[in-house]
C-alpha cells in the first residue's frame, strides 16, 4: 500500500494570472503575497526553477517543483536573413511547433509572437493558413516565446522593447489567452510593457476587437487588404461571416484612447487589388474612421500562385490615398529571404534557404 500523501498533479503555473497564482497559494495555506512573489519571479525576473527563489519558505518552493510543469517552450532552430531578422522555430511540449521573428533596430528589437498552432481564417496571402488549425496556444505558450529569446539574447544583447501579435493564428480567434497573456505583459509586476508598445493583429472581428480595447489598450491592426466585398470573401472568407460594412462600422465604435488610431493592413497584390479603383474604393471605405494604412506588397511563399505588384503600382496606390486625406505607408516586410515576413510563417522545415543560417543550439 502507498504510505504519505499523493504527489500533486503538474500544473501550467506560468499560464495563470496574478490573481490565478494568488488563489494558488490560498488553497495550499499561504498569504496571497505569496502568490505575488512567485508572478514576479515568473514575469519579471524571468526565473522558473523554484529552488532558486529564495523569498519563498522551502516547503511552498518544494510543493512548487512537484507540482510545476516544465518550461512550456523550447528553442529548436533559428534561421538568420540578410538583414538581420531572425526567425526562431519554438517545440512545444506536445510535440507541435511555432515560429517566431525577432527584429532588431535603432535602439529596439521586436518580436512577433504566435498565438495559435495553425490558424483556421484561411486567407489566401498567408503561408499559415495552408497549415489549418491544431490548436490554441496558451498564456505560457505565448509569453515562452518573448521569455526564450531573452534568454537567447542574454544581457549583453539588446531588451525586447516592442512585442506584435502578428505570427502564427489569429489573435482574437485565441482571445480569452491572448488577452491573459497581455495582463501579464502590461502587469507592473509582471512585464511592466506599456500597452504603446504592443501591437496586435486581427483579420477584424468586431466584439473581440472592443473587449480587447476595454480591457488592454493595445495598439491594433486591422488586416483589411480589399476595398470590395467580393473580391475580400475570396481572399479572407471571414469576411463572408464579417462583411466591409459591418467591420468598417465597427472600426468607427471602437473605444480608442485620444489621438490613438487603427492601422489598417492592406497586403497588395498583383491584379487583384492593386488597382487605380482598389485605392479610389479603400479611401471611400476608410472615410470616418480613426486610422492610417500600412501598405504591404505581398511576400510571396512557395505553393501561392499570387504575385507581389510592381514597385511603381505600389507608389501609384499610396499617391491614390494620400491625395485622398488617407495617411498611407508602404512596408516592405524584413526577413522574406528566410520565410520570416508577414504572411509567411508555418509549421514546416525550411532547408536550403541560403544564405540563411541554421543555428541547431539556439540557447546561450
Amino acid at each position: 500500500m502507498r504510505s504519505g500523501p499523493l504527489p500533486e498533479m503538474k500544473q501550467d503555473l506560468l499560464s495563470l494570472d496574478l490573481p490565478g497564482l494568488e488563489d494558488w497559494v490560498s488553497s495550499r495555506g499561504y498569504p496571497a503575497f505569496r502568490g505575488r512573489q512567485i508572478f514576479q519571479w515568473f514575469h519579471a525576473r524571468h526565473v522558473f526553477l523554484p529552488e532558486e527563489m529564495l523569498n519563498l519558505p522551502k516547503p511552498l518552493r518544494s510543493q512548487l517543483a512537484q507540482c510545476l510543469l516544465p518550461f512550456p517552450i523550447e528553442p529548436e532552430t533559428s534561421l538568420l536573413a540578410r538583414d538581420g531578422t531572425r526567425k526562431f522555430r519554438f517545440r512545444l511540449a506536445d510535440g507541435g511547433a511555432v515560429e517566431s521573428v525577432l527584429i532588431p533596430g535603432r535602439n529596439r528589437a521586436t518580436l512577433c509572437v504566435s498565438t495559435q498552432l495553425g490558424c483556421r481564417m484561411g486567407c489566401a496571402f498567408c503561408r499559415t493558413a495552408g497549415m489549418g488549425w491544431v490548436r490554441h496556444l496558451v498564456p505560457g505558450e505565448i509569453l515562452g516565446q518573448l521569455y526564450a529569446v531573452g534568454r537567447w539574447l542574454g544581457p549583453q544583447g539588446p531588451p525586447l522593447t516592442h512585442v506584435v501579435f502578428m505570427g502564427m493564428g489569429e489573435p482574437l480567434d485565441n482571445l480569452e489567452n491572448t488577452l491573459c497573456a497581455l495582463r501579464i505583459l502590461t502587469h507592473p509586476l509582471g512585464g511592466c510593457l506599456s500597452t504603446r508598445r504592443i501591437t496586435v493583429s486581427t483579420v477584424g472581428l468586431p466584439d473581440a476587437m472592443g473587449r480587447l480595447l476595454r480591457e488592454v489598450p493595445v495598439s491594433l491592426t486591422v488586416s483589411l487588404n480589399a476595398a470590395d466585398d467580393p473580391t475580400r470573401s475570396r481572399l479572407m472568407p471571414v469576411n463572408r461571416r464579417v462583411p466591409l460594412a459591418e467591420l468598417c462600422a465597427a472600426l468607427k465604435e471602437l473605444p480608442l484612447a485620444p489621438r490613438r488610431r487603427i492601422t489598417v493592413a492592406y497586403v497588395l497584390i498583383r491584379g487583384v487589388n492593386d488597382r487605380p479603383e482598389d485605392a479610389r474604393r479603400l479611401a471611400r471605405l476608410l472615410h470616418g474612421i480613426r486610422c492610417k494604412v500600412n501598405l504591404i506588397p505581398l511576400n510571396p511563399f512557395p505553393g501561392s500562385d499570387l504575385e507581389r505588384p510592381e514597385e511603381s503600382v505600389v507608389v501609384a496606390f499610396q499617391e491614390g490615398l494620400r491625395s485622398r486625406g488617407i495617411s498611407a505607408h508602404v512596408r516592405f516586410s524584413r526577413g522574406e529571404d528566410i520565410l520570416a515576413a508577414c504572411g509567411q510563417l508555418a509549421d514546416a522545415r525550411t532547408p536550403g534557404l541560403a544564405p540563411g543560417e541554421r543555428t541547431p543550439d539556439v540557447p546561450r
